[in-house]
């Protein structure tokens, strides 16, 4: 559907990613309010909601190594671990939409994305398009899947968003999480160094010099952390030409809301 969002919470944002299994429920409170408040102000908003699973999914995943693959009846215990908790967090997602008294059902991708070396192979949109279509908010998630090569594996939000572009070729992808953006160092400077050192705009010609100075996520992250994020990002727009992705905060009481409804915010990612 033309001029559809594809808006990810961040695993930083609604978890402590330094505690396990620790939800920041106030915070997904204010962000689903937040969203609401921006279809009410727009109702032409068409999205499509991803999260990632944070403090829940991560630290198992990491304990297996399930995103490289499963094979031993050990991993395989391993990967409905990370599927539990990453249903958990889901659950508490779909609850605070429901709250919010949006309309969203929820697409695990454990049960209809099928994959080979980490890439999504199959899924049927039909379901999740007719959702769309009638104005009903599809949640999807990071999650466990079933892979031709490496038995299972896990995919990020970001992994299926890039399959769900092709397909679909929203308008704007949104990647809200706790960093005000890319930082240009790493680590971030201080506030007291007076200059938020965020990269205001990274395109298929600058990400050569930006590509040295990414750093992954400082918590347990096992999908890549930022700079997976950036790279994943200046490959889809460079087959979607017209795309934008942000990244940005969503701490601030506000942002989210100003952002769907056009504000741009953070570190802009376009192809020029």
């Amino acid at each position: 559907m033309k001029g559809t969002i594809f808006l990810k919470l961040g695993g930083s944002l609604i978890t402590d990613k330094t505690q396990p299994r620790t939800p920041r429920l106030e915070v997904l409170a204010r962000l689903v309010d937040e969203i609401a408040a921006a279809r009410n102000q727009n109702p032409e908003i068409h999205l499509i909601i991803g999260h990632g699973s944070g403090s829940f999914g991560h630290v198992p995943a990491k304990k297996y190594g399930t995103r490289q693959g499963v094979i031993t009846p050990e991993e395989w215990h391993g990967f409905v671990e990370v599927w539990r908790d990453a249903n958990a967090l889901n659950r508490l997602v779909m609850d605070a939409l429901q709250a919010a008294k949006l309309p969203a059902i929820a697409f695990p991708p454990s049960a209809g994305v099928f994959a080979k070396a980490g890439l999504v192979v199959s899924w049927d949109l039909a379901p999740l398009q007719s959702a769309l279509s009638h104005g009903i908010i599809p949640v999807i998630q990071g999650d466990t899947v079933f892979d031709q090569v490496r038995g299972g594996t896990i995919l990020s939000t970001e992994d299926l968003f890039d399959h769900l572009a092709r397909q679909l070729r929203p308008a704007r992808i949104l990647l809200a999480g706790i960093e005000p953006g890319v930082w240009a160092t790493f680590p971030p400077p201080s506030q007291s160094e007076g200059s938020t050192g965020i990269i205001p705009k990274i395109t298929h010609t600058n990400i050569v010099q930006v590509a040295p100075i990414l750093a992954g996520s400082t918590a347990t992250d096992v999908t890549g952390g930022m700079a997976s994020k950036v790279l994943q990002s200046i490959s889809l727009t460079e087959a979607i030409q017209e795309l934008e992705v942000l990244i940005f905060s969503g701490e601030e009481p506000g942002t989210l809301r100003q952002v769907l409804l056009g504000a741009q915010k953070g570190t802009i990612i376009r192809y020029n």
